[in-house]
């Protein structure tokens, strides 16, 4: 607190040891103030954390809230996805024979059906001929070939049925959309890819 030319002159006018003891009160008055206005700092400071901890927890709260309904979307998103797949391997039932006749030349014995083979479920499994040679057809319906790892997990299951069988395997994909470097791949692999659209 700033000290006024007022009150200098009296203090002039004040004996040496009286003045020193009230400059040095002035002094106590206005170390007191600077720390009253650090305490109430500090305790605007404290209201104001406590104000961010309860947003905090408010928040926390709304993210949890926020992933259980993700989790939510996340499993009726992938019952939609396994019907449309579904639906895609029913309509490979269907559709496979006369379309692998007619493009491929390769005649169904039986019917396509989903098979277990050594503890693998195959989505599509025949006995076939092609060129007077029985074979046996396998594979996966998926709604869009987009990754190797589908690949594999079919020429995975080819193997198995290679070490049952004794006829040539010939792995099929059924897909709505191959991506043309996947496509590829699973061409030059010896598969057989089959977009929907063809049939």
């Amino acid at each position: 607190m700033p000290i006024s030319v007022s009150l200098i002159k009296k203090l002039e006018a004040v004996s040496p040891e009286f003045r020193e003891v009230f400059l040095a009160f002035i002094e106590e008055i206005e170390r007191s103030r600077e720390e009253g206005v650090t305490k109430r700092e500090f305790n605007e400071l404290k209201e104001i954390v406590r104000e961010l901890a309860e947003a905090q927890k408010r928040t926390e709260e709304e993210i949890r809230k926020l992933a259980a309904s993700l989790n939510r979307t996340r499993e009726e998103v992938g019952g939609l996805s396994r019907s449309v797949a579904y639906a895609l391997e029913n309509e490979a039932y269907r559709k496979l024979p006369s379309f692998l006749k007619a493009e491929h030349g390769i005649d169904i014995l039986d019917r396509i059906v989903r098979a277990e083979i050594r503890g693998e479920e195959v989505n599509l499994f025949a006995r076939a001929k092609k060129d007077g040679q029985e074979i046996i057809i396998i594979g996966e319906a998926v709604l869009r070939l987009d990754d190797l790892s589908k690949l594999r997990k079919v020429k995975k299951k080819a193997k198995l049925v290679e070490e049952e069988f004794t006829e040539e395997v010939v792995p099929i994909i059924v897909t709505h959309f191959a991506r043309k470097k996947v496509f590829e791949k699973a061409q030059d692999a010896g598969f057989l890819v089959i977009q929907s659209f063809e049939w």
